[in-house]
C-alpha cells in the first residue's frame, strides 16, 4: 500500500510500540521519543514516539494509543533537514510522499480545518524532535534506511535495458569476433578462396580456357601421327 497510512495496532504496554514484520528481515533501527508530526499543512499533533525500521517510519501517539502513523520508504520520494524558519518554525525533517495520486486529486486534502481528508492523500509530513540537535541524526538514518528499500525495476524496463557492462561488452565483441571468423572460414571455395562472384567467374573461365588448351594438344597429337603412317 502506497503513502501514509492510519496505525491502529500496538504490541506492548502502555504507549505500545509498532507490529514489525520480523519473517521478512524487518528490524527496529531508531527510536526517537518527544517528536512531533506534522501531516500537510496541519497543526501539529501532540508529540509521540518515532519508530524508524528498515522497511518504514512509525509515528505514535503518546497520549492517544488509536492514533498513529506509518509509510514505507519506498513512498518516500524525498527527505531533507529543514532549518528555515519561513517554512516551518523549528528545526525539522522533511518529507514528501509518493501516493500514487495525481496531483489534482490530492488538492484540498491537507487543509487544517478538514478533519476528514483522507489520510493517504497527504504528500507531505514533518518530524519536529524535541531536541533540534536530532534533526540531522535522524536524516542520516533516513538515509541510511532509503537505501535499503530502491526502487523496483519494472519487468519492462528490464526487457529494454540497453545499458551494457563492460563484461558484457567483451562477450558480444568476443561474439562477433567469432561469428567473422567462421563467415571467413566458409568463404573458402574448392575452387579456392572466393572474394566474390566476380573471382569466381574468372577462376571458371581460366578452367576452359585450360581445358581448350588440352584439346587442341590432343587433336594436333592424332594429326601428326596420322601424317606419320
Amino acid at each position: 500500500m502506497s503513502g501514509l497510512r492510519l496505525v491502529a495496532e500496538r504490541t506492548g504496554d502502555g504507549a505500545g510500540q509498532p507490529f514489525l514484520d520480523t519473517e521478512n528481515g524487518e528490524e527496529l533501527m531508531h527510536v526517537q521519543p518527544g517528536t512531533a508530526i506534522v501531516l500537510g499543512n496541519r497543526s501539529p499533533e501532540s508529540p509521540g514516539t518515532l519508530y524508524i525500521t528498515t522497511k518504514k517510519v512509525v509515528w505514535l501517539s503518546d497520549t492517544d494509543r488509536r492514533k498513529g502513523y506509518a509509510v514505507d520508504f519506498l513512498s518516500v520520494s524525498l527527505h531533507a533537514v529543514s532549518r528555515d524558519p519561513e517554512a516551518y518554525p523549528d528545526p525539522c525533517l522533511y518529507a514528501q510522499i509518493d501516493n500514487g495520486v495525481e496531483d489534482d486529486e490530492s488538492q484540498g486534502s491537507t487543509d487544517e480545518g478538514d478533519q476528514s481528508s483522507d489520510i493517504s492523500r497527504i504528500t507531505e509530513l514533518r518530524l519536529v524532535p524535541s531536541d533540534p540537535n536530532q534533526v540531522d541524526t535522524l536524516f542520516q538514518i533516513f538515509c541510511e534506511c532509503a537505501e535499503l528499500n530502491p526502487e523496483p525495476i519494472e519487468e519492462e524496463e528490464e526487457e529494454h535495458n540497453w545499458i551494457f557492462s563492460a563484461d558484457q561488452l567483451e562477450n558480444q565483441e568476443a561474439e562477433e569476433e567469432e561469428s567473422e571468423w567462421m563467415i571467413s572460414q566458409n568463404s573458402t571455395h574448392s575452387i579456392g578462396r572466393s572474394n566474390g562472384d566476380h573471382d569466381l567467374a574468372h577462376n571458371v573461365l581460366q578452367l576452359q580456357i585450360n581445358d581448350q588448351r588440352f584439346e587442341d594438344a590432343e587433336e594436333m597429337d592424332s594429326d601428326s601421327k596420322n601424317g606419320h603412317h
